[in-house]
Parts: structure tokens; C-alpha cells; sequence
């Protein structure tokens, strides 16, 4: 055995020196132009490290997936705006000015004015000028909207249609937008935020996981019922090839009824719903309750499989229960009662034991408790998405149509 141990460090070393850096790390050769195919055609950019950054300053590569991709030119070659008089301006310019706006950050029409003198970003696009603000609102004013409509759908689902051949889960849900001033559909409808307010009803439809809004049915703010986002849906469901419609159909307790559920299993479409604590359903907890035998379902939750028929459905279905004890007893302060006497019970000895929350789900899947369990708390994700759409992508233009 050696005695020498200086081939056995006694610790490991410290912080490289950025001279080490430098001579490990290979240069890295940056050339002083590269070349940028758009639709406008080839362009040169050239790199100033000692420049500001502007907000439009990576336009260029953006207009360069547009032109590899081929999708800018088929967008505007398929537009159904046709002119007539001599002096209207180019549809190209039209629909230019409106991506560059939007690009921009813009939500109303009157912010077009300050790309007016932009020179730089218009001629990669192919444009000739950017339009005023007064010919972007009489652009779509007389327009045919089913063509219109078609025309965004069509394009819209090429951007996402190759992802659809894996399994997928399509989310469905509504959300309230708070509205102020005079927008066209604007009513007072339910409002959890701004009781009075009037308001649009986003009915949405998002690929579970993906951040992808497959489609966003404005509708006024009356409409927050499931019901109006049906003919939505299953028009969406319905033009897709079979290989590539979703592999779930999942929604909240608000899409969990008899109408949306007999669609889904005439079109062999399977679904997972919550549904709301009504009568029946706090009936079958009790029953649960009393017999036991709950199994595990993740993240502190309990869960038993029954089956449910409620009135007004055609036919029983399959149920789960869910539980989850609470560390303190929550207080109502409708009912003076605690959270744990939510199945009311009665006798002469009360049970005294923990309090737990409750949930129903109803679904055609067969998978067990646990995969359910979690695939439905997976759908939490859904309230980030509609904080993105409605307050960091930003909003839609004033005057835009409604469904």
C-alpha cells in the first residue's frame, strides 16, 4: 500500500478563474452579417453589442420562420377581404398592419398610429405601407363573417394539427371578462369579480398541458352556461380526423350533465367531469362513509368507485368519490355548522370524527382511483392559461366580433 496520497484530493476544487475559462472554452466566431430569408425577400442583419434592444428587434427572425414555414403567404392569399374601389389599400397591408399591431402589444385600433412611420418591419412582411387605423376598422366591418370565420379556423388548426396525432386531453372551461365602457355584446351577466359589471364569456377549449388555445368563443356575458359551448365543441371535435380527436374530454362541474355526457358517448369520446354536491350525490358519500374501504388516491386524498344516476340521465355511470381530511374544521357562517356536517348526519350517537372535503367525479374511463385522481388535478393548470390569455398576452381588439 502507497503512503502517498497526493493523488487523492482532500477537497474538491474551488471556483474556476476566468482565466481557466478562457483557455478551456473554444472561441466562438460571430460573423458581422447574417443573411434572413422573409416574405419580403432576403435581408441582412447586422449585430452592435453597444446598441440598445428594441422591442421589434427579433421581427426579423420571427418573418423568417413565417417564410421557411409558409405561413404568412397563405394566411393572406386565403383571405376573403376582396376591394373594388382603386384607392383601398392592398389586403397584404391590411392584414400586415393588423400582425404588426398585435405583435406590438396593441388592444385597440387607435394604437395602429404609432407604427405609422415604422420603415423597417413592414417591408419584411411585404408590405408597402402600413395602413391607418380608420381603414383596420372598415376592413372587417362589412366582411362575411362565416367566411372570415372559416378562413381564421383553417389556418389557426394548421399551426397545431400535427400535434393531435398523439393522445391528447381536451379542456374544456369559461371564464368571465370583465368589460368597461360600450363593447359590442357586453351584459350583466354573472360576474364573481365585478358584481354589476357587464361582461364576455371566453368558452375556450386549451390541449391539456400543451398552453395551446385550440379555440376562444367570445360570447356576450350572459352565456356562461355549458350549454353554449357545446355547438363550439363538437363542431371542433367533430372536423377532426378520428385518429386525431382527443384521448379525454375533461371539464369542471359545470360540464358534468346529462346533454354534454350522451354526446360524448354517442361519439365513443371518453370524458372525466366533476360534478356538483347535490342531493344524490351527498347521499352516495354517506353511503360510502359508512362502509369504509377507501383507497388511496395521492396528495393526501381518499378515494371509492360507486355508481350514480341522477334525474334527468338516461343511463347510471360511473362515479368516484374523493376525500381529503381538513386540518381545521371550517366555520360557515350561513349555517353556523362546521364543514364536517356537510352529510347532515343523524342519530343518537353523532359521529365525532375528522373533517374532510369531498369530491364527485363522473367518467367513462376505466383506469383506477389514483390515475383518475390525479388526471383530474391535473386540469389545474387551466386557471394559468386563462390568466394568460386574459392578462398577459393581452386583450382583444375593441369592436372585434362576437360568436
Amino acid at each position: 500500500m502507497t503512503s502517498d496520497l497526493s493523488v487523492v484530493p482532500a477537497h474538491p476544487p474551488g471556483e474556476v478563474t476566468s482565466s481557466r475559462i478562457e483557455s478551456s472554452v473554444p472561441a466562438v466566431f460571430v460573423p458581422e452579417t447574417v443573411a434572413v430569408d422573409t416574405p419580403g425577400g432576403r435581408v441582412h442583419v447586422e449585430w452592435d453589442a453597444h446598441a440598445p434592444v428594441t422591442p421589434m428587434g427579433q421581427l426579423v427572425f420571427f418573418t423568417q420562420f413565417l417564410k421557411t414555414a409558409d405561413l404568412f403567404d397563405p394566411w393572406v392569399t386565403d383571405c376573403p377581404l376582396r376591394y373594388t374601389s382603386p384607392n383601398a389599400p392592398e389586403v397584404r397591408d391590411v392584414l400586415g398592419t393588423l400582425f404588426l399591431s398585435i405583435l406590438a402589444g396593441h388592444h385597440r385600433y387607435a394604437h395602429v398610429t404609432a407604427l405609422r412611420h415604422d420603415t423597417v418591419n413592414p417591408p419584411l412582411l411585404g408590405m408597402s405601407k402600413v395602413v391607418s387605423e380608420d381603414s383596420m376598422r372598415r376592413a372587417f366591418e362589412d366582411a362575411p363573417a362565416e367566411k372570415i370565420e372559416l378562413w381564421q379556423r383553417h389556418h389557426l388548426q394548421l399551426s397545431y394539427q400535427p400535434l393531435l396525432y398523439e393522445p391528447w386531453i381536451l379542456d374544456v372551461d369559461t371564464t368571465i371578462k370583465t368589460l368597461y365602457g360600450r363593447q359590442e355584446g357586453a351584459q350583466v351577466g354573472f360576474n364573481p369579480h365585478k358584481k354589476g359589471r357587464p361582461s364576455h364569456v371566453y368558452h375556450t377549449y386549451f390541449m391539456g398541458r400543451a398552453r395551446l388555445a385550440l379555440d376562444v368563443e367570445v360570447q356576450p356575458g350572459k352565456q356562461t352556461a355549458a350549454l353554449y359551448s357545446q355547438p363550439g365543441l363538437w363542431h371542433l371535435v367533430d372536423q377532426l380526423p378520428k385518429e386525431a380527436r382527443p384521448w379525454l374530454l375533461r371539464g369542471d362541474c359545470a360540464f358534468g350533465n346529462e346533454s354534454l355526457m350522451a354526446q360524448a358517448e354517442s361519439r365513443g369520446q371518453k370524458y372525466l367531469f366533476k360534478l356538483r354536491l347535490t342531493r344524490k350525490p351527498k347521499d352516495l358519500i354517506r353511503q360510502m362513509e359508512q362502509t369504509g374501504d377507501w383507497k388511496e388516491a395521492g396528495q393526501g386524498w381518499q378515494g371509492r368507485e360507486g355508481s350514480l344516476r341522477l334525474q334527468g340521465w338516461s343511463r347510471s355511470r360511473r362515479v368516484i368519490i374523493l376525500r381529503r381530511k381538513l386540518a381545521q374544521a371550517a366555520e360557515n357562517p350561513a349555517l353556523g355548522q362546521r364543514s364536517q356536517l356537510l352529510l347532515n348526519w343523524t342519530g343518537l350517537f353523532p359521529v365525532q370524527g375528522p373533517s374532510y372535503e369531498y369530491a364527485v367525479l363522473v367518467t367513462s374511463l376505466s383506469e383506477e382511483i389514483l390515475t383518475l385522481a390525479q388526471l383530474y388535478r391535473d386540469r389545474a393548470d387551466m386557471e394559468n392559461n386563462f390568466d394568460e390569455l386574459k392578462n398577459q398576452i393581452g386583450r382583444p381588439f375593441r369592436g372585434h366580433r362576437l360568436v
